[in-house]
C-alpha cells in the first residue's frame, strides 16, 4: 500500500504538528457523502444497498475479494439448512450488489482501492468476516475516511484497544453495526437507567441457542484440507493480517469463518453485541476481573464449542454494585429458569436481567425490555410510571450518515463498542482453553494464566505491520 502524504506525516512523527491541517473533509449541509463499500455479498450486501439507498450516499467504490462472483455468498450443503431451520434466504451475491452500483468502481483489495481513490472517499461501510475488520477499518483511519464496521469490530482485545486508540487521535467518525443500538431498547434502556427504574442490576443471563454452522463438524484436529480456488477470489487478501495462511475450503469462507478461533468470534461476538450491547454501556459495564468457563462441550483448539456457559463479574463502579453475566450458548444448552421465571415465555436469543427491586426480560437487537410478573409491567404503564413509545429517531446507518455530515453523533462509535468487543475477546479466550482467569482492569492483561494473556493480540502476518503502528 503507497502512503498519502497524510500516512507519512503519521508515520514521520509530525502529526500534532500537521495533522490539524489535513483533517477528514469537512461536508456542506446539503452535500452527498461518497462512500465505499468493502465487502458486498450476503450481510455486507445489505449494509451496502442500506447505506446506496440513502439519498445523501454516493456510492463510488466497491471492494470485494470475489467482487465479480455470482456463486451462493454460502455453499448449496449450508443453504439447505437454511431451508430445514427457517432461516432467511442468503441475500444475494457481490455480482447482483454491484449491479445496483453500476457507476461504483470495482477493487479486490482495500489497499489498492484506498491508493486510487483514498481522497475521493469520505466514509467506507465494512461488511466483512471477522477478522479482517481491524486491517481495512485501519487502512481508512490512516486515510481520514469515517468508518461503519459491521460487529464485532475486532476480533482480538489488541485490535479493539488499537482502534479506540485510533479513534481518538484521528477525530473520525465511528460506529459499529450492532444495528438494534439504535432501536427502541437503546433510548427505553437509557430512560430506565436515568429514572433510576433499572437500579441495582446483580446479574444477568443471556442466551442464543440457536443452530450454528461449526455445530456438525464434530471433533475438528486441524485446518481443512485443501479444495480449489473458486472464480477470481483473491484468497490472499481474504487473510489480511492474520499470521498465516490456510489453503482455501468452503469450511472456512462463505460464511464458515464464523466458526474457528483464528478466524471468527462464535456465537458470542455474533450476538452478543445484539444481546449484551445496552446492558454494557447504561450499566457501565467495562471490564471484567473474572471469566470463567463454567460449562464447555466440544472444546477445540481450532473451532468453537458445541455448548458454552461463561460467566463475567465485574466490581462495583461509580455507585453501581458488583456484578456478573451467565452467557448461554449451544442448541441444548438453555438456561436453567429460577422460580421467577417458571411461567415466563424466555425467548433466545434473549436477556434476563436481575435487580434489586425489579427482573426485566427482553430479545435481542433493539427489541425493548419487558417488567417481570407482566402484570406489574402493565400496572406501571397504567400508572404513566413507564412508557412503550420512545419517540421518533434515526436508525443505525442513518445515524451514521448524520454524523458524517455533522448532524449527530454515533450511538456505537469505538469509543462504546470497544470495550463491548474486548469483552467478547475475553469470553472467546475461555471458550478457547476452558477454566478460568483474573483480569487485571488497569493493566488489561490476564494475569494468572500466561498462555490465555498471550491470545489478547494475534501473530502478525508480514506485510501488515504498519496497522498495528499507532
Amino acid at each position: 500500500m503507497k502512503f498519502s502524504r497524510r500516512q507519512f506525516l503519521i508515520k514521520s512523527g509530525a502529526v500534532a504538528a500537521a495533522y490539524s491541517l489535513l483533517p477528514s473533509r469537512v461536508l456542506g449541509a446539503n452535500e452527498r457523502v461518497n462512500m465505499a463499500a468493502i465487502g458486498i455479498g450476503h450481510q455486507g450486501g445489505g449494509i451496502a444497498r442500506n447505506f446506496g439507498s440513502n439519498p445523501m450516499v454516493n456510492m463510488i467504490a466497491l471492494c470485494d475479494v470475489d467482487v465479480d462472483s455470482d456463486s451462493p455468498v454460502i455453499p448449496e450443503e449450508v443453504t439447505d439448512r437454511y431451508s430445514r431451520y427457517g432461516w432467511a434466504k442468503p441475500r444475494g451475491t457481490p455480482t447482483a450488489c454491484a449491479a445496483q452500483f453500476p457507476h461504483a468502481k470495482r477493487y479486490r483489495d482495500f489497499r489498492r482501492m484506498f491508493d486510487e481513490m483514498g481522497g475521493e472517499i469520505d466514509a467506507v461501510c465494512i461488511g466483512t468476516p471477522d477478522h479482517t475488520h481491524f486491517a481495512i477499518a485501519m487502512a481508512a483511519m490512516m486515510n481520514g475516511i469515517h468508518v461503519y464496521v459491521e460487529k464485532p469490530m475486532a476480533r482480538t482485545f489488541q485490535e479493539c484497544e488499537i482502534l479506540m486508540v485510533a479513534e481518538k487521535k484521528y477525530g473520525l467518525v465511528t460506529q459499529m453495526g450492532n444495528q438494534g443500538h439504535s432501536g427502541p431498547n437503546y433510548f427505553q434502556f437509557k430512560e430506565w437507567v436515568d429514572q433510576g427504574i433499572i437500579k441495582d442490576v446483580y446479574h444477568v443471563d443471556a442466551m442464543m441457542n440457536n443452530y450454528r454452522r461449526w455445530h456438525p463438524w464434530g471433533d475438528v484436529t486441524g485446518y481443512p484440507e485443501k479444495e480449489a480456488i473458486p472464480g477470481n477470489l483473491d484468497w490472499s487478501v481474504w487473510h489480511t493480517s492474520v499470521a498465516e495462511e490456510q489453503a482455501f475450503s468452503g469450511r472456512l469462507h462463505y460464511g464458515n469463518w464464523r466458526g474457528w478461533h483464528q478466524f471468527g468470534t462464535g456465537a458470542f461476538g455474533d450476538w452478543g453485541a445484539h444481546i449484551l450491547d445496552t446492558i454494557h454501556e447504561f450499566l457501565e459495564l467495562g471490564l471484567p476481573e473474572k471469566v470463567s468457563a463454567k460449562h464447555l462441550l466440544g472444546r477445540n483448539d481450532f473451532i468453537f464449542p458445541m455448548e458454552s456457559t461463561i460467566n463475567f463479574e465485574f466490581p462495583e463502579r461509580n455507585g453501581k454494585p458488583a456484578m456478573d453475566i451467565d452467557w448461554y450458548d449451544g442448541r441444548k444448552n438453555w438456561l436453567k429458569r429460577p422460580e421467577i421465571l417458571k411461567e415466563e415465555k424466555v425467548l433466545s436469543p434473549g436477556k434476563v436481567i436481575y435487580s434489586k427491586d425489579l427482573v426485566f426480560k427482553g430479545r435481542t437487537h433493539g427489541s425493548p425490555l419487558e417488567i417481570i410478573p407482566r402484570e406489574q409491567y402493565l400496572e406501571m404503564l397504567k400508572a404513566g410510571e413507564v412508557r412503550k413509545d420512545f419517540g421518533k429517531h434515526s436508525n443505525h446507518y442513518q445515524n451514521f450518515v448524520n454524523a458524517v455530515r455533522g448532524i449527530e453523533k454515533t450511538r456505537s462509535p469505538f469509543s462504546v463498542a470497544g470495550p463491548l468487543c474486548q469483552m467478547f475477546a475475553l469470553g472467546c479466550i475461555a471458550q478457547r482453553f476452558g477454566g478460568e482467569f483474573t483480569f487485571d482492569r488497569e493493566t488489561k492483561q490476564i494475569t494468572d494464566n500466561p498462555f490465555a494473556n498471550s491470545l489478547l493480540k494475534d501473530d502478525i502476518r508480514p506485510g501488515w505491520e504498519q496497522y498495528y503502528r499507532i
